[in-house]
């Protein structure tokens, strides 16, 4: 007689306290992992990890995705982003803002909304931008800060970024010209350094500059939502209460979903393909039967769905 399988039970659902992402107000002076591990210990050293990083200057949105929601972490850092940031013009530093040390100083022109406008202009658009030696990108296996620190400058490749908005909202200038501040707003994708930004614009303004405030304003497309500081994630946390994570489907908003039947979401999780209709070739967000999200799956086009990033169980 063939041999009777005992039926497969669905695991139980992922605790969603701990599952999820937290928009998180960074402080000044933390970095983005110190940040993200204040988090962790304040919630019970869960698993968690941030979307884009912010250097310690920056204030701002930090998305910070717990438990299971790591998974889609690197989905989400495609997302535009908004910053706000102060340029100090007639100075540039060693690290691009106000930690370096001056190591060049120019005049300052006289500035005007027309001026400074017209060179903002050339900055819209894709473009190809250099990043700064004061970054965490890794060149043959070490980050550049570390040899910035170690007083080394290397060839860097220009990176693919795009600025979709970048506008100045006050100019503070004396008579004399110098010094001069701007306060700057922009809406950018992946991989642009503000520092750098706002270096490029501080010379075709005809001077040198640093950056000397920098906030995140938004992730998208956590475009309106509401941050929480340490500080009230404390409180919050001490009074009993749950953190305020949102569901990691949010943060997916342009993504299809597809509900499977139990023995499609049964395949899918042992790693097996299957049928999904007429969808759009690309990444789906996956359903078992009773809505629960199971994670990402990713369409060929032709009626098949394989497994891209999956949750170890459903949300």
């Amino acid at each position: 007689m063939p041999t009777r399988r005992a039926p497969i039970t669905p695991p139980i659902p992922t605790d969603p306290v701990h599952c999820g992402i937290l928009l998180l107000d960074k402080p000044l002076g933390l970095s983005s992992s110190a940040a993200t591990q204040r988090v962790r210990h304040l919630l019970g050293k869960v698993r968690a990890g941030h979307i884009g990083s912010l250097d310690p200057l920056a204030t701002g949105m930090l998305p910070i995705c717990l438990g299971e929601a790591t998974k889609i972490a690197g989905v989400v850092l495609d997302g535009r982003k908004c910053y706000s940031f102060t340029i100090a013009l007639g100075g540039r530093s060693s690290t691009g803002d106000a930690e370096g040390d001056i190591i060049e100083t120019a005049s300052v022109p006289m500035l005007t909304d027309h001026s400074v406008r017209a060179a903002m202009k050339n900055f819209l658009g894709e473009q190809r931008q250099v990043p700064p030696m004061y970054s965490a990108i890794k060149q043959q296996g070490k980050a550049l800060y570390k040899l910035a620190r170690a007083g080394l400058t290397v060839e860097r490749a220009p990176r693919r970024i795009e600025i979709f908005e970048l506008a100045c909202q006050a100019i503070r200038q004396d008579p004399a010209g110098t010094p001069a501040e701007l306060d700057c707003r922009v809406v950018c994708g992946k991989g642009t350094y503000v520092r750098t930004l706002a270096e490029d614009l501080a010379v075709a303004l005809c001077t040198v500059g640093r950056v000397t405030a920098l906030r995140r304003d938004w992730v998208e497309p956590f475009t309106s939502a509401a941050m929480i500081t340490l500080e009230s994630l404390q409180q919050t946390l001490a009074a009993g209460l749950p953190p305020p994570l949102i569901d990691p489907s949010a943060a997916l908003p342009g993504i299809p979903r597809l509900r499977l039947a139990a023995a499609d979401s049964l395949r899918l999780s042992q790693g097996q393909r299957v049928a999904c209709g007429e969808l759009a070739a690309g990444l789906i967000l996956v359903e078992d039967g009773e809505g629960r999200l199971l994670g990402l799956g990713e369409c060929d086009g032709a009626g098949e769905l394989r497994p891209k990033r999956l949750f170890t169980a459903p949300i």
